[in-house]
């Protein structure tokens, strides 16, 4: 039987972006404040997800042993280093979160039958890589605040309730969303980039957090007027409006994730293949219970 476990690590590093064939001017225009040296800091956390048979000890790996090869070939080398220095990869590629994961991999792989590397660099942003050349995932983290009432127009308030029970009392409630936005796509031979951050940044601001945040959905979304606001539907229309921004700053939308609490949460996988109903108008209002 096949099992995939996870082992963590940690290091705390220093890196900037910084070009040489590129002026300090365009350096500042092209990465903002982390191309001023001598750079900044982060404190990573690192999940080695490892793949293999369970043994007649009930192991797929001795997790002391991979705990020693982890520390060998990645985190003392890495731990209190100014990445820029620490390996020749990163003069080749500068040492984005996405690209640190990459090489991560590189040197684990000989050595550990590595599936994924997931690097931290805080908890609102981190990269996850399969080994699939340069193509990489990131995630961004945010969040914004609503109010929404679970009842479908077409139906009574009897109805509502039969379904929805409390979610569908007639003035609402409200939750603290939590965001996850991970996007798909290729790592930049120089630049070490899955995609322009800061760009990405202003799209989830000006296409879900501005219309969202303290906003009563039912009302003030007008999408919602005829589709129930559930966390499903509110991650469907999120997945929709987000396709293009994405498209459009060179990257490719993989995964809506939406926490509604610490008990609710759903994830829409946004494959090339995939067709939602949300943001069609020509389609039936989607009716999703929670």
């Amino acid at each position: 039987m096949q099992c995939i476990v996870n082992r963590r690590a940690q290091f705390s590093a220093s890196h900037y972006y910084y070009l040489p064939e590129l002026s300090e001017a365009e350096n500042l225009q092209k990465f903002g404040a982390c191309s001023k040296f001598p750079g900044h800091g982060h404190n990573y956390v690192l999940f080695i997800s490892l793949l293999g048979e369970v043994d007649e000890y009930g192991m797929v790996l001795n997790l002391s042993d991979v705990k020693h090869v982890i520390k060998k070939e990645v985190t003392s080398q890495l731990d209190y280093s100014f990445l820029n220095n620490t390996w020749s990869e990163f003069k080749e590629t500068l040492p984005t979160t996405e690209n640190i994961a990459r090489v991560i991999w590189q040197k684990l792989s000989p050595h550990l039958p590595v599936v994924r590397v997931q690097l931290f660099e805080h908890p609102e942003l981190w990269a996850d890589y399969m080994g699939n050349g340069m193509e990489s995932y990131l995630t961004v983290s945010t969040h914004f605040s609503a109010a929404h009432r679970l009842a479908h127009p077409r139906l009574s308030d009897e109805e509502n309730a039969n379904i929805y029970g409390k979610c569908a009392r007639p003035h609402g409630h409200g939750h603290n969303y939590h965001l996850e936005v991970t996007v798909k796509g290729q790592i930049d031979q120089r630049t070490g980039m899955l995609v322009d951050l800061g760009a990405l940044n202003e799209a989830i601001e000006e296409f879900v957090i501005k219309p969202f945040d303290h906003s009563f959905l039912n009302k003030d979304i007008a999408f919602f007027a005829e589709v129930v606001p559930t966390a499903e539907n509110i991650a469907l229309y999120i997945s929709n409006v987000m396709r293009s921004p994405v498209q459009n700053i060179g990257a490719t939308l993989y995964k809506i994730k939406l926490i509604e609490s610490p008990n609710n949460s759903c994830e829409i996988y946004c494959t090339d293949s995939e067709v939602n109903n949300v943001g069609n108008t020509a389609n039936q209002p989607i009716l999703a219970t929670v």
